[in-house]
């Protein structure tokens, strides 16, 4: 090896995030295993690399006896003070034994170690860094389709989005962007396994987080979310600050807020109703935008509601192929059952709320 290749070294550690006694070390443990491969391994040896010259030297490691029992291993004490008079029995004698041609075979070593370690630190940085984002919304370049899984560039790593975390009214096509949510990321050994979704809660709440100045300062918050990917989105927000109104600031003036989060989900209704500690205004609101007479709570043990709506607003509370109905009970936790109101039984049911 030569000044170039250990100033090459250096320069690759520092652009790769590296640290040069990292692959200083893996280069010495692959001279080592070159060593003992090519030129025995009986002996114990420890590698030299001069960081000025580059230049490698290899040193036996022998321990000072008073008879010699294995030559490879061990040195007797006459031996040892012809070297230098200061050694005694148990001290440890380095002896070099560089072979003439060592110098290629540990230039074509440490050019191995240097990219192995460089493959596997990098996947190391990615998998720290994406694991840190899990949970996060990024941006995303569409890269193929294949096998109806899309894969994505997100800058350092290749994301995938699984037929079951895609929109169902959405079409991938390559170069397209959008913005994914990470669910999960794994350790493997090609790397890491980065799964993104377009399908989870968590990303519409992500998405209103970085749109709305409230919800950064923490005056408002949002409480919980139901979703039926691409079709529909009940969110309820919960102000922390008085005069603030926590619909109004997620909507914002004219939609502003609200609409570049609809585009990017293509279309996708979302419902943004206030939340209330109170289970009968809650569940009333869930069932917006359809109007409520009246909530019973059947049992609040097992989280059983009764609703009463109009006649004229029963297919308006079940929403379109019954997605109101099914978000409703998602966002609050609660089994409810919907009801349309008859004039005879209206006076009664009022009676026993």
């Amino acid at each position: 090896m030569n000044t170039e290749f250990l100033e090459a070294i250096e320069q690759i550690g520092k652009e790769k995030g590296i640290d040069r006694e990292i692959l200083t070390e893996a280069i010495n443990a692959a001279l080592l295993s070159a060593y003992k491969k090519n030129f025995g391994t009986a002996q114990n040896v420890r590698i030299d690399i001069d960081n000025t010259s580059g230049q490698v030297k290899v040193y036996a490691l022998k321990k000072v006896v008073e008879e010699v029992n294995d030559a490879n291993l061990e040195i007797d004490i006459d031996q040892a003070k012809e070297i230098n008079q200061s050694y005694d029995i148990d001290d440890i004698v380095e002896i070099e034994v560089t072979p003439k041609n060592f110098g290629r075979i540990a230039a074509q070593n440490a050019k191995q170690v240097v990219i192995q370690r460089i493959r596997e630190a990098e996947r190391i940085l990615v998998y720290e860094k994406f694991l840190e984002k899990e949970n996060e919304v990024i941006p995303a370049i569409v890269q193929r389709v294949e096998r109806r899984n899309v894969y994505v560039d997100m800058d350092m790593a290749e994301g995938i989005l699984p037929p079951n975390e895609q929109m169902p009214n959405e079409q991938y096509r390559v170069n397209d962007r959008i913005r994914v949510y990470i669910t999960d990321v794994k350790k493997t050994t090609k790397g890491p396994q980065i799964i993104v979704s377009r399908t989870h809660p968590g990303l519409v709440k992500r998405l209103f987080e970085r749109e709305v100045l409230e919800i950064i300062r923490g005056e408002v918050i949002i409480k919980n979310i139901a979703r039926e990917a691409g079709y529909r989105t009940k969110m309820a927000v919960h102000s922390t600050e008085p005069g603030v109104d926590p619909i109004g600031a997620c909507v914002g003036q004219r939609g502003m807020r609200v609409q570049p989060i609809v585009n990017e989900l293509k279309g996708e209704k979302i419902d943004i109703i206030r939340w209330s500690s109170q289970p009968d205004e809650y569940i009333a609101s869930a069932l917006s935008p359809a109007k409520v007479i009246a909530v019973s709570i059947l049992d609040e043990n097992e989280k059983i509601a009764k609703v009463i709506v109009p006649d004229n607003q029963l297919s308006l509370a079940k929403g379109k192929e019954g997605q109101n109905a099914r978000l409703a009970p998602k966002l609050k936790g609660w089994k409810i059952d919907i009801k349309a109101s008859h004039r005879n039984n209206i006076l009664l049911l009022v009676r026993l709320l």
